[in-house]
């Protein structure tokens, strides 16, 4: 049984994430694949056989069995290989893939993809996760992802070939319900989820979500928890890893974002985050958002 917070519940559910595929298919024989160096967060899931991976700063490779994932968060030195040494799984070659064979005994059969996070309080909560988590096929305690790992399975048996846009979905999913076991289980996370989970700064996490229009101050922050603007500075920034300032400022830009795709008005939400100038939003919004609020906002007109 999985528990958690309402707080922590709230951040999964603000994560924002796109997962593309990539790969799927099967390797044979002695063969690598990296998609190290493309600065993109990726996941591998194996359908079938065996792999090793390897990690920098890992002394020993891990073993990948079938219905085992792992999910890269950030762009690791890594590589995938049909060797266990490190020396071997270097120089053996980069192949093709070949299609998925559910009769073939040899090789290892993927679904590989990408994962893209969205900028602000997405990138936040990702920054307090680990840099990789994986998935085995035996841990009990993840029941749920193991019912979408297995509908994973039966889609890539699906002939003629599995449906790209269903495994993504999927994948994408599966991702989610791993992250909520973290955030559940792993007591050594940090950023978001570390305040949501400690009791004397989840209080002012909820007030900062729930009334990000108020005139906020390290001061009155510092008032909630009962310690002195110093104290409260030093000791925010050891659990987040970000300073108050900047998981305020990604708050204000989610809630506007939310009333912008609601058709509300660039007036209105301004009011409603708490900017007293409209220019002053604006900059603020531009600079998260990549685009100003009026034009996001006709971005997901009739959306």
């Amino acid at each position: 049984m999985i528990s958690s917070s309402p707080l922590v519940d709230w951040l999964l559910e603000s994560l924002e994430l796109d997962a593309s595929l990539f790969h799927v298919g099967r390797y044979c024989g002695g063969w690598h694949a990296s998609t190290h160096g493309l600065a993109r967060a990726s996941f591998h899931l194996i359908v079938q056989g065996h792999c090793w991976l390897h990690l920098d700063g890992q002394a020993q490779a891990l073993r990948l069995n079938a219905g085992d994932a792992v999910f890269l968060l950030r762009d690791l030195d890594y590589r995938l290989s049909s060797a266990e040494d490190v020396q071997t799984a270097h120089a053996l070659p980069r192949m093709a893939m070949t299609s998925l064979d559910a009769q073939a005994e040899d090789g290892v059969g993927l679904v590989c993809g990408f994962f893209h996070f969205k900028s602000g309080l997405s990138s936040l909560i990702i920054e307090g996760l680990p840099n990789w988590i994986i998935l085995r096929a035996g841990d009990p305690s993840s029941s749920a992802a193991r019912a979408l790992f297995e509908l994973i399975l039966q889609e890539c048996e699906r002939l003629p070939a599995p449906s790209s846009a269903l495994l993504e979905r999927l994948s994408h999913l599966l991702f989610l319900y791993v992250l909520r076991q973290q955030m559940a289980d792993n007591p050594s996370l940090g950023g978001l989820v570390a305040l949501a989970r400690n009791p004397q700064f989840a209080p002012l996490l909820d007030q900062l979500i729930a009334q990000p229009q108020l005139p906020w101050s390290l001061e009155s922050m510092a008032e909630c928890i009962g310690l002195s603007r110093s104290a409260f500075f030093k000791r925010f920034n050891e659990l987040a890893g970000q300073s108050p300032g900047q998981v305020l400022l990604a708050l204000r830009i989610r809630h506007a974002c939310q009333l912008l795709k609601a058709n509300h008005t660039v007036e209105q939400v301004c009011a409603a985050v708490g900017y007293q100038s409209i220019a002053a939003f604006t900059r603020a919004f531009a600079k998260a958002m990549g685009v100003q609020p009026g034009a996001f906002r006709k971005q997901h007109e009739g959306r």
